[in-house]
């Protein structure tokens, strides 16, 4: 499917990890001007190659999604810089070691500031971005979020309960927010969701494979035991579905989460 995104600004949060750079790059690449808002920068030669063919050009901004007037600041600059906002993409997310149980900390042991960073970042983190640029969509009656949630949402795993209940909260949130914006704003505001399966990023590596030997944890070896296509997505494997959303394609679709999970969430274990 191709998916015109000439003279069209997309922002997106959390662009710096490996599936905001790999998503960051197809963007770009398609032709949209990108604003990457994130706490660090982006590593590796995703900026090297801006500007791109069509004249569009990435823009790195430090931003806390945490921080309205952060936000607010990262808004005027992407403003400045490109005119005009269409696209808000909120992958912002991530969980503490310290919010995870283990044989060392059980679940009535979790310290709360560790929760509350868990469950602040996953959901006000989609929540605040939301209320920055979808004020400027509202204004402007006419754009489309897309935000990252998890598979669990539908599946919680064991040992992360405030990643989980988080990340429910964000499936949630994204058919609130896509009623409101229809039906306070402009039905040519879309809001919807895609829920990545298990895929190899920083987080989450060395808890799915061991870090010597390169072999699946115990972890590991369930998860893919669990996924029908009996393996990890490719992080490109994401990109079919949120071009999808961008898209006319997709223009009569609001309110949705897309499972992009090899299977996972369909299986039933017999």
């Amino acid at each position: 499917m191709e998916t015109d995104l000439n003279n069209k600004t997309v922002v997106i949060t959390g662009g710096s990890g490996i599936l905001g750079r790999t998503m960051v790059l197809a963007l770009f690449e398609a032709g949209a001007n990108v604003a990457v808002l994130d706490l660090r920068e982006p590593v590796g030669p995703v900026f090297a190659t801006s500007p791109g063919k069509t004249g569009n050009r990435l823009l790195f901004i430090q931003t806390d999604v945490l921080n309205k007037d952060s936000l607010l600041a990262a808004a005027e600059k992407v403003h400045q810089g490109f005119g005009r906002i269409d696209i808000l993409i909120n992958g912002a997310g991530g969980n503490r070691p310290d919010a995870t149980t283990s044989p060392e900390r059980s679940f009535f042991d979790l310290p709360a500031d560790a929760l509350r960073f868990t469950m602040d970042l996953n959901l006000l983190g989609t929540i605040l971005p939301s209320q920055v640029f979808g004020k400027i969509m509202a204004d402007q009656g006419a754009g489309n979020i897309v935000n990252i949630t998890s598979m669990n949402a539908f599946r919680p795993l064991t040992r992360i309960p405030a990643y989980s209940a988080a990340k429910a909260a964000v499936s949630n949130f994204t058919q609130w927010l896509a009623v409101h914006m229809a039906q306070e704003y402009s039905p040519k505001i879309r809001v919807n969701a895609i829920a990545p399966g298990f895929f190899l990023t920083d987080q989450n590596r060395f808890l799915l494979t061991d870090k010597e030997t390169g072999e699946l944890t115990g972890r590991g070896r369930k998860i893919i035991a669990a996924t029908p296509m009996g393996r990890f997505g490719e992080t490109e494997e994401l990109v079919g579905t949120l071009f999808y959303l961008l898209s006319d394609s997709s223009k009569f679709v609001t309110g949705v989460i897309i499972p992009v999970d090899g299977g996972f969430n369909a299986y039933s274990g017999v």
